[in-house]
Order: structure tokens, then C-alpha cells, then sequence
């Protein structure tokens, strides 16, 4: 056994993170797998304290990590010993990465892969760590972003939002028992429509920006990432949580929308300081309009945030 690949892990194995990749794959290599159950800040200092040198998770994970850094000196000089610390299933928040980095030394690895394609995008082990970029495209998958005709952006043109689409052996073969939706799902060429959009920066690395049916903001003619906006909140003090969505707006086609968390309850930012923070460090025109604050964002097991929820039950 490899003593250089021990992995520690919270993820739920009904789902291709815990099952395949946190799983089977290292036991295929030869390493060591260590479910901690339910997930803890304490559980993780524990098991990289004790000669674990990776860990798998999700931002929801990484996020309680930060959280809990300042107050936590052996979690931190735990993961600050550790080979590699990994994050999937949907976008770290930049704040989180550089929180994390402060206080350890060391920067997490995205990656970025669906349950139809397995792994896609990522970074190495020994490459650059970015916040907010999930790498290149792993040796032998094709990755092209496409306009809303379907039109290839160029690989080399100016930054624009695109939906990612992949080709290659990593992909499934069908849905079961329906050939529709498998057929909807590929675009001619064998490329498979994500559904997830993208930019890329000039070096190929990519950086998701959000779903396409949830996070894909048209307002006042431009088209809006919801992710850069979130990470945008995140960076005020102010701010625990954040999501963004848009709605309809008569005059924009859409208007940008706030959902926000407070870390003081008691005292929150005002929707004008934090259109003015955003719009101090992104376009104007990406500033939200809206602002609604809640006691906490709606989550699946996985700890994305189902954004199809907000506004309905969750207004504090």
C-alpha cells in the first residue's frame, strides 16, 4: 500500500464524489479510505493529525472549515501537513480558498465532474491552484464552451460566458429507458451539453460560473455568471452565505437578486453597501438590485444550494 495516499472523507456514497472518486478510485490505487461519518471539523483535524495526507469535500465542508480555522489551532496545523485537500460537486468561494491558504499554508484543489461524465477538468497536484478555476481538461476529454446557437467560442478570443460541453471516454452511454433525454442531452459531434457555464482564462484553465438554467443572468443586455457576484458578497465582512439569482424586471430583461446570510444577524449590511461593494470590485452593472435576507440558504445532501427554493420558504 502506498502510505502517501490515505484518504479521509465525509462525502455520501450514494453519489458519484463519495462512491467513485472518493471510493473506488483510491482503493484502485492502492491507497487507504477512512469514511468520518458524519462530517466535523473535529473529525478532520483527528484524522489528518493521525497520518491522513488527503481530504475529499464539498464547499459546504471547506466552508465550516474556514469558519472554524481561527478558533482551531490543531485543525489548522493539520491541514497544513496534508499531501492534498480537494474540493468538488460545485464551485469554492474565493473567499473560502484564500481563507484557508492564510491560515495553513496550503491551497485547495478543485476539480470539476458530473455523474453523466466523471471527471472532466483539474488541476495537478503539482500545478497551480487557483481560486475559482477547476483546471484544464484531463488527458483525453475534449472541452469546448459554445454560445446560445451552439456556436464554439474561440479558445483564444476575449472572456465570454459559455456552456460547457465535453467529448470523450469518460462519458455514459444513455439514461435508462430514455432514449429522449439521451438524445437531448448530445449536441452533433458526440460533444454532451453540461449545462454548466464557463469562461476560460487565456491558459485554458476554466472557471465556472454557474448553471445555465439557475445561474445564467441576462440584464441589460449583458450576460451575468451568478458565481462572480457570490464570491463578490462573500468577500464582506458582513456576509456568512450568499447566493444570486435573477428575476424578471420589465426595463433589464432581468434583475440581479441577493440572497444573504448575515454573520450578524443583528446587524446586517445594507442592500446599498453591498450593491456598492460589488460594484466596487465587478462591473456595474453586475451590482444587485435586490437584497433578501435569510437565517440560512436551502441545501440538498450535498450541500449545493438549491436556488430553485429560494423565495419560497426560506425569507427571515
Amino acid at each position: 500500500m502506498d502510505r502517501r495516499r490515505r484518504l479521509r472523507h465525509a462525502l455520501p456514497l450514494f453519489h458519484v464524489h463519495g462512491l467513485i472518486l472518493g471510493t473506488l478510485g483510491p482503493l484502485r490505487r492502492g491507497g487507504s479510505v477512512r469514511h468520518l461519518g458524519r462530517f466535523s471539523t473535529e473529525g478532520v483535524a483527528r484524522e489528518l493529525g493521525a497520518g491522513a495526507t488527503m481530504l475529499f469535500g464539498v464547499p459546504t465542508m471547506y466552508h465550516r472549515i474556514a469558519e472554524a480555522l481561527p478558533g482551531e489551532p490543531e485543525l489548522a496545523k493539520a491541514l497544513a501537513g496534508a499531501r492534498l485537500l480537494v474540493s468538488g460537486s460545485a464551485a469554492l468561494p474565493v473567499h473560502d480558498h484564500e481563507r484557508i491558504a492564510a491560515a495553513t499554508g496550503r491551497r485547495v484543489i478543485e476539480r470539476y465532474g458530473m455523474t453523466e461524465t466523471l471527471m472532466n477538468t483539474s488541476i495537478r497536484a503539482d500545478g497551480e491552484p487557483r481560486a475559482g478555476a477547476v483546471g484544464v481538461p484531463l488527458p483525453g476529454v475534449d472541452l469546448r464552451l459554445v454560445d446560445e446557437a451552439g456556436e464554439p467560442l474561440p479558445a483564444d478570443g476575449p472572456e465570454a460566458v459559455g456552456e460547457i460541453q465535453v467529448r470523450g471516454p469518460n462519458l455514459f452511454t444513455g439514461y435508462l429507458n430514455r432514449p429522449d433525454a439521451t438524445a437531448a442531452a448530445f449536441a452533433p459531434g458526440g460533444w454532451f451539453r453540461t449545462g454548466d457555464m464557463a469562461v476560460r482564462d487565456p491558459d485554458g484553465y476554466v472557471r465556472i460560473v454557474g448553471r445555465k438554467a439557475t445561474d445564467l443572468i441576462k440584464s441589460g443586455g449583458y450576460k451575468i455568471g451568478a458565481g462572480e457576484i457570490e464570491n463578490a458578497l462573500l468577500a464582506h465582512a458582513g456576509v456568512r452565505e450568499a447566493a444570486v439569482t435573477g428575476e424578471p424586471d420589465p426595463d433589464l430583461g432581468e434583475r440581479i437578486v441577493a440572497w444573504v446570510v448575515p454573520a450578524d444577524a443583528d446587524a446586517p449590511p445594507t442592500a446599498a453597501e453591498l450593491a456598492d461593494h460589488v460594484a466596487s470590485s465587478l462591473a456595474p452593472h453586475k451590482r444587485p438590485r435586490v437584497v433578501h435576507y435569510l437565517q440560512a440558504l436551502p441545501r440538498n445532501d450535498m450541500g449545493k444550494i438549491m436556488k430553485r427554493a429560494l423565495g419560497k420558504e426560506n425569507k427571515a
